[in-house]
């Protein structure tokens, strides 16, 4: 396992960060037999939200029963819309889904704690201050923001710095070898996948803003379990979300590309494509999620799959070859 440094956090984050937006976890249910073969991978960190059902508490039991709080790295999410669309990306959204959280995840403090979404309408202000308070309580140790757009980002960056605030951590947008075309769970969505995001990639590379990048396979769409040749089958494979989000003919042929490539390189599909984003310029980790401990640690090889500045273009359907 590879891992990096985020300001602000006590431990390097695995640059392979465990998703619990799975069922059993949404339902509550007791994993800690995963969680632990995850655990004994060198994967250390672990994304969840109030919006996953009861993942949090999940969660909580087992960092309860296992007494792991200090080894692991936890990140929550908060301020997530309501079912009718209300945004509640405010102060008393924070406050009120950080003791929730807290009291879930059976812990006094979170590690990273995200927006999970964007109000572009609320200052600021009120929403670095109150984080900044959490951290001074010692009831977060660090924030960010997931579904931001990049302008907001520097907004908020630049209000912290000339107030001698502490600045966003992290950003967590959707990002993969798979281009979204879509928001496709509405509400705030953000991507900086695709041709129209490269100004945003930029940015991420100038700045090293760590990137927790979920849906990095696509929802599936490079998983392995869709070919390339899958085009009329697709949503007999995919879910409504990747359906919606990915399935185009620029997709399939950046999938064509990866099982050939994959093929010379005598890896899996899901293994190249996580290595293309482990392998950018950004300072990019992986959120990834399966109840099979196997298919978790068949994920690791991607960290040792090497993907020159060529190949990566190649893939993304930026060069015509790759060699």
């Amino acid at each position: 396992m590879e891992y990096r440094n985020i300001k602000g956090l006590e431990l390097p984050v695995s640059r392979l960060i465990f998703g619990t937006a799975s069922d059993p976890m949404l339902a509550g249910e007791n994993v800690n037999t995963l969680l632990d073969a995850v655990v004994n991978m060198g994967i250390t960190s672990f994304d969840t939200a109030r919006e996953y059902g009861e993942s949090e508490k999940s969660l909580g039991n087992w960092i309860r029963e296992r007494n792991n709080r200090n080894q692991i790295t936890v990140i929550t999410k908060c301020c997530h819309p309501m079912p009718d669309g209300t945004k509640r990306v405010n102060r008393q959204g924070i406050l009120e889904d950080v003791e929730r959280s807290l009291a879930k995840l059976q812990t006094d403090y979170i590690d990273l704690y995200l927006f999970h979404r964007d109000d572009p309408e609320m200052d600021v202000e009120e929403l670095v201050e109150t984080m900044n308070e959490l951290v001074k309580k010692g009831k977060i140790r660090a924030y960010g923001g997931s579904n931001w757009e990049v302008d907001r980002i520097k907004e908020a960056d630049i209000y912290a710095k000339s107030h001698a605030f502490i600045p966003f951590a992290a950003s967590s947008p959707n990002f993969g070898l798979a281009e979204q075309i879509t928001d496709m769970w509405g509400g705030g969505g953000v991507s900086i996948s695709g041709k129209d995001r490269a100004g945003d990639r930029v940015w991420y590379e100038e700045s090293q803003m760590p990137v927790l990048s979920y849906s990095s396979l696509g929802r599936g769409f490079f998983s392995g379990k869709l070919q390339s040749g899958d085009i009329h089958r697709a949503e007999q494979i995919l879910d409504s979300f990747a359906m919606k989000g990915y399935v185009c003919e620029r997709n399939f042929e950046r999938l064509k590309r990866a099982e050939l490539l994959a093929g010379i390189k005598g890896c899996t599909v899901a293994q190249l494509s996580l290595a293309w984003v482990l392998h950018q310029k950004m300072n990019t980790f992986a959120i990834v999620s399966s109840t099979n401990p196997d298919r978790m640690r068949s994920n690791l090889t991607a960290l040792r799959i090497e993907i020159n500045e060529k190949e990566s273009q190649w893939l993304d359907l930026q060069r015509d070859e790759f060699v």
